[in-house]
């Protein structure tokens, strides 16, 4: 049997049933299997070191930063805590911030999800607006109240913008997504890319430059049942093939 990329994806630290965890929600895990990647959790450590963090990179064909209920932490970016921001995982910031850098420097496929995407943005050295439903002009991204199919439900457009990563991916100018967020992009980090804005100009994809690889993080949950949705099949379409060409290129 063939074997499949592998596919690393960060944890959350959490307590569960009155125990410190490293976990992932099924549907990140079940999305990459959907494409063909074989996914292993990677557990976040407060002791995480540059060297521990590349040996773990160096048997890996792609990296995934998930969405979470927790935010980066303010301090990471200059700010103090807003009383809208109650949940916080600073082990996983520390796993993410060592990781991003280092998959980079290895030409490893990048996608981020929701919190993966503020910490691309965190990582390059820019701001998060922490309550976006507070800042004026902006819409509530928040999930809407009901079962998780409504939640995750498209529920807004957005705009694809030319010549970019996703723009390579989806040839129309526009789509459809969910929106389950309180934080979103303030001030762009330096050397990434806009690849997607909301009807608010809420930055809603991002991508590294100069990246040499696929790099690209998004605001929505494309997980959520990809194959139903073109946008996000394609995004995964994607990563999925740079994933491949990753280990062919290592063997």
């Amino acid at each position: 049997m063939q074997s499949r990329p592998l596919v690393g994806v960060i944890a959350c630290r959490r307590m569960v049933e009155g125990h410190p965890s490293h976990m992932v929600t099924d549907k990140y895990l079940s999305a990459l299997r959907e494409y063909g990647l074989e996914p292993v959790i990677l557990p976040v450590w407060e002791d995480l070191d540059a060297s521990a963090a590349g040996a773990l990179l160096d048997r890996l064909d792609g990296l995934v930063l998930t969405g979470s209920y927790t935010n980066v932490l303010p301090a990471r970016y200059g700010a103090e805590r807003a009383p809208e921001n109650t949940r916080e995982d600073v082990d996983r910031d520390a796993a993410a911030m060592a990781w991003m850098p280092l998959a980079l420097e290895r030409a490893m496929p990048l996608l981020g999800i929701c919190r993966g995407f503020q910490e691309f943005n965190v990582a390059f050295g820019g701001t998060l607006y922490q309550a976006v439903q507070n800042v004026p002009g902006k819409l509530d991204h928040r999930e809407p109240e009901g079962e998780k199919e409504q939640q995750y439900a498209p529920v807004h457009s957005i705009d694809i913008h030319p010549g970019g990563r996703l723009a390579e991916l989806f040839a129309a100018p526009q789509a459809e997504v969910n929106s389950l967020h309180q934080q979103g992009v303030d001030q762009l980090g330096k050397g990434l890319r806009v690849e997607a804005t909301a009807p608010d100009g809420l930055v809603e994809a991002i991508s590294v430059a100069d990246a040499r690889s696929f790099t690209l993080a998004v605001q929505w949950h494309p997980e959520w049942k990809p194959r139903e949705h073109p946008l996000y099949d394609a995004i995964f379409r994607g990563f999925a093939a740079a994933c491949g060409e990753k280990m062919a290129a290592a063997a």
